[in-house]
């Protein structure tokens, strides 16, 4: 079975490879050519030394991998495309942080302002992708983990719908499996025991219930203070926060309920994170050396480990500062749903994993085609999203105005229309002037 990743000289690319090399599954579904394309030849030399390290270590069997810069060759055969590119690198991070901070608003990879103009830049690529996997690999299901991902996820879903390949887009996201793993593991339940009930969009969604032999553990957990500020969320929002919403919010909606804070945070910090990982990332590529897998090993796992240390430390610090869970700078996640999504497809594996699809009814107040991240049913045939019964007002009306956000956003991408992006800029309920908004499109360069 064949695997192109697309952006396979990014940093966690080597996250993938470990997974692949992890599968003890059945052979019939296992990887066994890793094809990783990327623009930057270096970058993928450099990883590509960081996984033949890997591969030396491991004693059973490993995927081949080849490297392109070509993407029609990356694409052809493949029975699964994994999407992580970065259009306009760190760099294009960095311009999407400054420029909203300029005007006193949040500046963030996939949140806010910044998110939009990430948007604007990547989704005309990964529209020209998704026509290129329908022309070369129609049979291939496309695992998303390019952000902003629920509106790249759409973006893309739509091209190969109208072309006659509905729902082979699925996005993917780290950020719910670690809430639940983490929320299960404070009640001490046994995470893979526990089922999860899990409403929202891309970095913006709710845990709702855990469940244990039919019971619901989350009112014992929002009930004990200890319990729950023992955990990443519980630290972030407060227990007071969480009781009075009677829910556990994804990570990133810290930037909505604490934006004074955040904001704050941010722009006292000596770099924003795209400025910390441009230079990071920077020193890593310099010093991995192809001729040399070993030593380009041991500095991209001292690299990943400083990254993984560093996650949302502002975010960290607005709420009281505090050091992240050694459990949860192992690395991985998204991985490991990539793995496990993969599996149950090719082997037809049923399973429930948190996604981002198209809604199918699952959410009620969205529309069909809108791309909610839910619980999901997995097999041979795909991704069905689970119903999740009625949402909150206040959930479902955060999640109406950033699908309002992100299909302008798309129009924008598609069309070039200015009014369609200032609309997704201006509507961001983390930007608080339609002027302020014009400003920023205009700084970055905008329709």
């Amino acid at each position: 079975m064949r695997l192109a990743v697309l952006g396979g000289g990014g940093f966690r690319v080597p996250l993938v490879h470990r997974a692949l090399l992890e599968d003890a599954g059945d052979p019939a579904g296992r990887v066994t050519e890793l094809v990783l394309y990327d623009t930057d030849r270096a970058r993928l030399d450099a990883i590509g030394a960081v996984l033949a390290h890997q591969a030396g270590r491991h004693t059973g069997p490993a995927p081949a991998v080849r490297a392109t810069t070509d993407l029609d060759e990356a694409l052809r055969g493949a029975d699964f495309v994994f999407s992580a590119i970065r259009v306009g690198g760190p760099a294009g991070r960095v311009r999407d942080e400054r420029i909203p901070l300029a005007e006193g608003v949040l500046g963030q990879e996939t949140v806010g302002a910044g998110g939009v103009l990430y948007g604007l830049r990547t989704l005309p690529v990964a529209v020209r992708i998704a026509e290129r996997i329908a022309e070369l690999a129609p049979g291939a299901w496309v695992i998303n983990f390019t952000n902003p991902a629920g509106m790249v996820t759409e973006a893309m879903g739509r091209v190969l719908r109208e072309r006659g390949l509905p729902d082979r887009v699925i996005g993917i996201c780290d950020s719910p499996v670690g809430l639940c793993r983490r929320a299960a593991r404070a009640l001490g339940t046994d995470p893979d025991r526990a089922g999860y009930d899990y409403v929202g969009l891309n970095h913006l969604g709710w845990l709702r219930r855990i469940t244990v032999d039919g019971r619901d553990l989350l009112p014992a957990l929002l009930a004990d203070t200890a319990a729950l500020e023992s955990f990443e969320e519980g630290r972030l929002f407060g227990a007071e926060w969480l009781r009075a919403l009677g829910a556990l919010p994804n990570e990133y909606l810290h930037h909505y309920y604490f934006n004074r804070e955040a904001v704050a945070a941010v722009r006292s910090a000596a770099a924003t994170r795209g400025e910390f990982l441009l230079a990071q990332q920077s020193r890593f590529y310099e010093r991995a050396r192809p001729g040399d897998p070993a030593a380009a090993y041991r500095e991209w796992e001292r690299t990943r480990l400083e990254r993984e240390e560093t996650y949302l430390a502002e975010n960290r610090a607005a709420s009281g500062g505090w050091e992240r869970d050694s459990r949860d700078l192992a690395g991985g996640g998204y991985d490991r749903v990539a793995l496990a999504l993969m599996r149950a497809i090719a082997r037809g594996e049923r399973t429930t994993l948190i996604l981002d699809v198209p809604n199918r009814g699952a959410v009620p107040g969205l529309d069909e085609e809108a791309v909610v991240e839910v619980p999901c049913l997995v097999d041979a045939a795909g991704a069905r999203p689970l119903a999740t019964g009625p949402v909150a007002a206040d959930q479902l009306g955060l999640m109406l105005t950033l699908k309002a956000v992100e299909r302008s956003a798309i129009e924008a991408a598609r069309t070039g229309s200015r009014r369609a992006a200032l609309r997704a800029l201006a509507l961001h309920p983390l930007v608080d002037s339609a002027a302020a908004a014009g400003r920023i499109l205009d700084a970055a360069g905008g329709p």
